[in-house]
């Protein structure tokens, strides 16, 4: 990729896109094209054709999408089908149409089924039903792939996806309804210690399992497969590590400083049991994340207290 090439991140102030937009900025790449959801609505097929008809870009990060947790998936499905459903047929179409030199088409675990053997190669994909709780939006990145791969097929275009695991990090989302596991009890646990709450009661048993990699990890592997990577086969993101939800809220505990008792809530769903990525073949390209778990959160609360939330206590 030439310094100067002209490269759209779509999705730049969300998690994954805001640090594509870091680790662009520090490698050098000075010529990115930045619009927000304001600007250019990448659900409308005439914007998004007219936005790359216009600026002509020569790599895509497509890093956009509708993302949440188990609440949001479970109370918005339709708005998670059509919203992801519709940015990845426009950007995918119109970066064909405008001549793209290449695409990274960024997806999720939650692609494969909801009891896929452990930990999960990227050949399991579409071999077993989906966790349901958020299956319109693993549907829709499956459809994301498979966009790629029809085009790669049909147009020799050089469009390539790949899978990130559980995502943390600054710029992540916060809200209690609407967030990922991580940043809700970064939140949860930060807001307790600030009141001076006896417990904290988080959803489900505290036994699933999961793997999470921070978000400037997520960006590094991105530009290492946008150079190094080509061809059909999705690559999974992760850190090959595992925790389980009651061990992660420890570790949240521990790093907020709260001091009153952990509660599980049984009643409440765990979604999927296990989740573990094995990322053999990112390693077989060469890339292996750096950032370990405690030093990511530590870091992901400091950025979180930075934003304005209270830090009396701290």
């Amino acid at each position: 990729m030439d310094r100067n090439a002209r490269i759209y991140v779509a999705g730049h102030r969300g998690l994954v896109g805001s640090a594509i937009v870091r680790k662009l900025t520090a490698e050098g790449y000075g010529n990115l094209l930045l619009r927000t959801s304001g600007e250019l609505d990448l659900r409308d097929q005439a914007a998004v054709a007219a936005f790359f008809a216009a600026e002509q870009p020569d790599y895509v990060f497509l890093a956009a999408a509708k993302v949440g947790g188990i609440v949001a998936n479970n109370t918005y499905p339709a708005e998670f089908i059509y919203d992801n459903l519709m940015i990845e047929a426009n950007v995918i179409h119109s970066s064909y149409r405008t001549g793209v030199s290449k695409l990274l088409f960024l997806g999720s675990t939650c692609i494969y089924p909801k009891m896929a053997s452990q930990p999960i190669r990227e050949e399991y994909l579409l071999t077993g039903p989906l966790e349901p709780t958020n299956e319109a939006y693993a549907i829709a990145k499956i459809a994301g792939i498979s966009l790629c791969r029809s085009y790669n097929r049909q147009y020799g275009t050089r469009f390539i996806a790949a899978m990130p695991t559980n995502l943390y990090g600054p710029n992540d989302n916060f809200d209690l309804e609407k967030s990922h596991v991580l940043p809700a009890l970064i939140r949860k646990f930060h807001e307790a210690k600030i009141a001076g709450a006896p417990t904290v009661t988080v959803w489900g048993t505290g036994a699933p399992l999961r793997e999470f990699i921070h978000v400037d990890d997520v960006a590094d592997a991105a530009l290492y497969l946008m150079r190094h990577h080509e061809g059909n086969d999705i690559v999974n993101i992760g850190s090959g590590e595992e925790i389980s939800i009651r061990d992660l809220a420890l570790l949240v505990k521990i790093v907020v400083g709260f001091e009153g008792e952990l509660v599980f809530d049984a009643s409440k769903p765990d979604g999927t049991p296990r989740k573990l990525s094995d990322v053999s073949r990112l390693h077989s390209l060469g890339w292996r994340h750096r950032i370990g778990l405690e030093d990511g959160v530590r870091e992901t609360y400091e950025w979180f207290v930075g934003q304005g939330f209270p830090a009396e206590t701290m």
